[in-house]
């Protein structure tokens, strides 16, 4: 299931924010198509758990064709940061962008652009904390923007469970529905629990889906908003236009 726009609600705040996250992501990733070789920019810029664990960093990666000397611009904990704006595939990217670009904008609308993106950052780190967690000694890069677009998606859940998404569904017959977000969504971390938990176990030196920085993406958007619900009570807000 693909979604491709929130049909149920509209803002009047324009999402600065959310295109420019956008456009950093592709920026990087049209940079990354240029390198002869990714594998040195993903060691330096993806967050590599057993560093984070460990303390120490990679000065040396050791590839096929002969050592190749890894030098980072900042410490071990700014990979925490650099590691979402990194994508590995076309697909990887594209499918990243399209959850952000029709989540993203209403949660921004929200609660305004400074704080949408201190929650999204925060909400990047906690999933990539998350996946540390669960593969402490794990020397495969992390990286991509899932995690954070994870917190939207909790976020999204919290705040507009009765809103409708149009999906693109690719079964038997390709047809575009809408579906309630409380359904979709509730699916959607579903199936990051149940593939996380068959994960366990399996060795990640071969790499695979960061599901654990998926789910912990995701339970961080609901906490932080199920909390701002309770503290602020907030109700539609006069620039959203429910039908």
């Amino acid at each position: 299931m693909i979604p491709l726009a929130d049909s149920s609600l509209r803002t009047g705040r324009r999402p600065y924010v959310n295109i420019a996250i956008i456009l950093i992501n592709a920026l990087v990733f049209l940079y990354e198509l240029f390198l002869p070789d990714r594998t040195v920019f993903f060691y330096t810029y993806g967050l590599i758990p057993s560093e984070v664990t460990s303390g120490q960093a990679f000065a040396t990666l050791m590839t096929r064709g002969g050592p190749l000397d890894i030098t980072r611009p900042f410490p071990i904990w700014g990979t925490l940061f650099s590691s979402m704006f990194i994508h590995g595939s076309w697909m990887h990217f594209i499918g990243n962008m399209v959850y952000l670009w029709v989540f993203g904008d209403n949660i921004e609308g929200r609660v305004g652009h400074i704080l949408y993106l201190v929650f999204y950052v925060a909400a990047g780190v906690a999933a990539a904390l998350a996946q540390v967690a669960v593969g402490p000694n794990s020397q495969i890069p992390t990286i991509g923007a899932s995690g954070a677009i994870a917190g939207v998606l909790g976020a999204y859940l919290v705040l507009y469970p009765r809103s409708r998404i149009k999906t693109l569904t690719l079964t038997y017959i390709i047809t575009v529905i809408q579906i309630p977000a409380v359904l979709l969504l509730s699916i959607w971390l579903l199936l990051q629990f149940v593939q996380g938990l068959g994960s366990l176990g399996v060795s990640s030196q071969s790499g695979g889906v960061a599901y654990w920085a998926h789910i912990g993406g995701f339970l961080t958007g609901m906490g932080v908003f199920g909390f701002y619900r309770l503290v602020f009570r907030p109700r539609t807000s006069p620039g959203y236009y429910w039908r």
